[in-house]
């Protein structure tokens, strides 16, 4: 076993795992630590626990302190100067002409690196752009693409739902989602209906999808003929939740409606594909 904390660098970002050091650390304070980026400034989301060593890559890096006031100030004032870069690269994105959108930019707490956010088409060439910033910031200069979804993360907004961003409010990472999931829940495929702000289909498809998966495997398929207590028929309609099945009795011309429990106290004797 092994004992972690777990650190966010965003509100809504991935929790990376570091060493203590012997340190206590409460949830929802700040710390100090060394990442790929360098120095940066993380809140503290899981507490001191142990965990396997399997579930972790090692070795970790350890926490090299709680945050002070001195830090929270940096970081607001990292913010500002980000703010100023923000301005600056637009008016230099304009100047080069370029065909790019700028989204975001994030000082690390070091200072030691300016990462510059955004979406493009395509490929951006954008030396000159990046030659340009180093001589005004005097730092090391990152820019880096990014998709629709995660341009939708960063700067937020509000649902088709009326409610915020899952995806700038609670969610981690992104999971697939498929047009599958939108049939299986026999929602409009009207593209306008199920996707997001970010033009990609909406995140919460997924939410509900391993009920429906579960709930189908139940149930009969459209098209197929099942007998019923008053003859054979053609499953004509489903609703998956509820569990009623829509059958038109054959040479009857009529449509009547069961649910699974029925039929299986009035014994459903054969479900056979349809031909």
């Amino acid at each position: 076993m092994v004992e972690v904390i777990g650190v966010r660098f965003k509100k809504t970002g991935k929790i990376y795992y570091f060493d203590p050091d012997q340190l206590d650390i409460s949830k929802d304070e700040y710390v100090i630590v060394e990442t790929s980026r360098g120095i940066e400034f993380g809140k503290v989301v899981i507490a001191n626990k142990s965990v396997d060593e399997e579930d972790v890559v090692l070795p970790l890096k350890k926490v090299i302190r709680v945050a002070t006031k001195k830090d929270k100030v940096t970081v607001l004032e990292n913010k500002e100067s980000a703010e100023e870069a923000y301005r600056t690269c637009y008016e230099k994105i304009k100047e080069h002409n370029l065909d790019m959108n700028l989204v975001d930019v994030e000082y690390t707490f070091d200072r030691n690196k300016v990462i510059f956010y955004f979406t493009a088409d395509g490929r951006i060439d954008f030396r000159e752009l990046v030659k340009d910033l180093a001589a005004i910031f005097k730092t090391r200069i990152e820019l880096r693409q990014i998709g629709v979804r995660d341009e939708a993360k960063l700067l937020g907004g509000i649902g088709p739902c009326g409610r915020m961003l899952c995806c700038s409010t609670f969610l981690g990472d992104f999971e697939p989602v498929s047009i599958k999931m939108a049939k299986d829940q026999n929602l409009s495929l009207n593209p306008t209906k199920i996707s997001g702000l970010c033009g990609r289909l909406m995140c919460c498809l997924k939410y509900e999808n391993d009920d429906y998966e579960q709930a189908k495997k139940q149930l009969p398929d459209l098209g197929e003929i099942i007998e019923t207590p008053i003859g054979k028929g053609k499953v004509v309609g489903l609703n998956i939740l509820e569990h009623v099945i829509q059958i038109e009795i054959i040479g009857k011309e009529r449509v009547v409606e069961y649910t699974l429990d029925e039929l299986i106290e009035q014994g459903v004797v054969d479900i056979m594909t349809m031909e």
